[in-house]
């Protein structure tokens, strides 16, 4: 593998700088549920820091692995302290006069109650005053109900802060394409590989996402301008809205009288991604760029900068310059790629052009691409502005992959010789090649052994490679697929989290019932239903029509009358939505009320089919 030469391996300020301030560890690093399940293990990846770095891990991505094993209580300055090491991302609590402030509640609750306690074990049983969420994902959020209850953000004990914008977009992935991406996110973050030197060694940004209890408290006060302020337990924090950066809802704030910037994830000791591997929307990077440009300029004292991964940065000259090193990753990728795309280069063709950052850039550790990558961020902001169509005629109307890998195979003389052509191509030192040829042999031919083996071997080469940890993460999830003989499984949640559910607006769990219609079997069918809500005084029509379930606030329109009146709580529609019951069960415990043709509620309940959460990738 290729080392970068460039870097400063003698340098031990990320090193000093993630070790400073530590007050206490849990030990050992192991955190269950109250079931006894596991649910952190930060333990299992002590290898990274006893001994030198083996031939199966790319040195710069072992370096950084080891530097995101650090775990505890960490006192960033007076009055405010960081729980790191928990989950993949950090936990910020801000002192007041009477209380505190959390920041960024982890994502479950046991890792966030274990944090909690930890700081009150060393500075007191100071009370939750307020809760922030920076930005709209889960791991900064899904830990909420480990340091506070809803009964204390109902009465006001505890207030619940977050940027405009955040309910809708902390919900509407999981709704839409949540399934999906959390069976890609298996691979992306390797949750079914072993910790160790041949298997999972971190994602970059982080070594592994908890997996206890989710939860979500909607917020009582919202950020809607930047420059906002707020005095939260006495203590005065200035806001910093950054919509549609890392995250389409996403803010900084400041603490005046400290100079600590809190940088949220806009700003990492990695590349980020502008577009996640496990899938999501495009990030605009031209945006991001701008609003670190913007943080510069409106908190240029800041003496330290503090964010939601990782570890804090020192000294105000220390601080502008980590600004500016991520602010120029991002504006270089973008103009760049925009540049070589204005040229006629497609995003393949411009990602094998940029293949690294020139000059400072390039020696800086904080913009290496340990999570995310020059090469598939360059193809992002392609995406973002070209879509997936390249322009080549080509490429508009191809078979898919099954049919197009028959033909391949059948066009180089059959498996056996494809195959041959593939092992020759691995050890003439190709095996991107050799990947692209024995995908085709899987995809046309699934039980092809000796394919699978190979191709395992490629994937395995490809992965001990990478500097990049999800790139790692995903070439060796393929690799241990193709070597199972079981289904894939293990790894993503099997249902959605009631708590988070209970969170949602109505119309939004009627969406992700929308998304789950089977159209061609629902287009046979026209249902009209009156739901009426007794627990939260909702009334909402659904119209299944055309393939298409619509919902609508309120009676229904015009002259046609409901086939089929539903009574039920919003919690027991959760429920159902949830798995956790169907609707004919609840109707036979009577938590669920008919008026009406009570077949139309058992062809509606048909209509539905459940995502497949482990649907196969290295083979059809």
């Amino acid at each position: 593998m290729e080392i970068p030469a460039e870097l400063d391996w003698n340098d031990t300020t990320d090193h000093d700088n993630a070790t400073r301030g530590l007050i206490d560890s849990v030990r050992p690093c192991v955190i269950r549920n109250e079931r006894g399940r596991v649910v952190w293990d930060n333990d299992r990846w002590d290898f990274l820091n006893e001994g030198e770095c083996p031939d199966t891990v790319h040195p710069s991505l072992w370096r950084q692995s080891g530097l995101n094993t650090a775990q505890g209580l960490f006192e960033v300055a007076a009055g405010v302290y960081q729980i790191r090491g928990l989950d993949a991302s950090n936990m910020t609590i801000v002192e007041g006069t009477d209380g505190v402030v959390v920041i960024d509640p982890l994502t479950t609750a046991e890792v966030a109650a274990t944090g909690l306690a930890l700081y009150r074990t060393h500075r007191g049983e100071r009370p939750v005053q307020a809760v922030i969420y920076t930005h709209s994902h889960g791991d900064h959020f899904g830990g909420v109900l480990g340091v506070t209850t809803a009964a204390a953000v109902a009465s006001g004990e505890c207030a619940v802060v977050a940027p405009e914008g955040f309910m809708h977009h902390a919900v509407s992935e999981n709704i839409f394409a949540g399934p999906a991406m959390l069976r890609r996110a298996v691979y992306m973050y390797g949750r079914t590989l072993p910790a160790g030197a041949r298997g999972n060694v971190g994602f970059g940004l982080a070594q592994a996402l908890s997996t206890g209890t989710a939860g979500l408290l909607p917020p009582t006060a919202t950020v809607t301008t930047t420059g906002q302020e707020m005095l939260l337990a006495g203590v005065r924090f200035v806001f910093q809205l950054t919509p549609d950066t890392e995250a389409p809802s996403e803010m900084n704030f400041y603490l005046p009288e400290s100079k600590i910037l809190l940088i949220a994830e806009n700003v990492n000791h990695t590349l980020h991604n502008v577009l996640t591997l496990r899938g999501a929307l495009v990030r605009d990077a031209h945006a991001w760029a701008s609003y670190i440009t913007e943080s510069i300029q409106l908190f240029e004292d800041a003496d330290i900068v503090i964010g939601s991964h990782n570890w804090p940065t020192w000294g105000n000259a220390e601080v502008l310059r980590m600004l500016t090193e991520q602010r120029d990753a991002y504006a270089y990728l973008h103009d760049q790629t925009v540049r070589l795309m204005n040229q006629g280069r497609t995003g393949a063709e411009i990602a094998e052009e940029i293949h690294s950052f020139p000059g400072e850039l390039g020696r800086a550790w904080s913009t290496r691409g340990y999570y995310g990558s020059i090469s598939h961020n360059v193809k992002a902001v392609y995406q973002r502005y070209m879509g997936w169509y390249d322009g080549n005629p080509a490429h508009l109307w191809q078979h898919p992959p099954v049919e197009q890998a028959k033909r391949y195979v059948a066009a180089i003389g059959g498996a056996d010789a494809t195959v041959a052509r593939a092992r020759a191509a691995l050890d003439e030192g190709d095996p991107r090649w050799a990947a692209e040829l024995l995908n085709h042999v899987l995809f046309a031919e699934p039980d092809h052994p000796e394919a699978a083996e190979l191709q395992a071997t490629v994937y395995e080469r490809l992965g001990f490679a990478q500097e990049n940890g999800t790139w790692r993460n995903i070439y060796l999830t393929g690799a241990q697929e193709l070597r199972s003989t079981d289904a894939p499984a293990g790894g993503a949640p099997r249902r959605e989290s009631p708590q988070v559910l209970a969170a949602l607006a109505t119309r939004q769990i009627f969406e992700m019932l929308a998304v789950r219609l089977h159209g061609p079997r629902a287009a046979a069918h026209r249902l009209l239903m009156r739901w009426e809500f007794t627990d939260t005084d909702e009334i909402w029509t659904v119209l299944v029509g055309n393939g298409v379930l619509t919902p609508m606030p309120g009676d229904a329109p015009g002259k046609e009358n409901p086939g089929l009146t539903i009574r039920l709580g919003r919690r027991d529609l959760n429920g159902i939505v949830a798995g956790l019951t169907s609707f004919t069960e609840a109707a036979a415990a009577g938590t669920l009320e008919l008026d009406g043709e009570a077949a139309v509620l058992t062809v509606f309940e048909g209509l539905f089919e459940q995502p497949d959460r482990d649907f196969r990738i290295v083979r059809p």
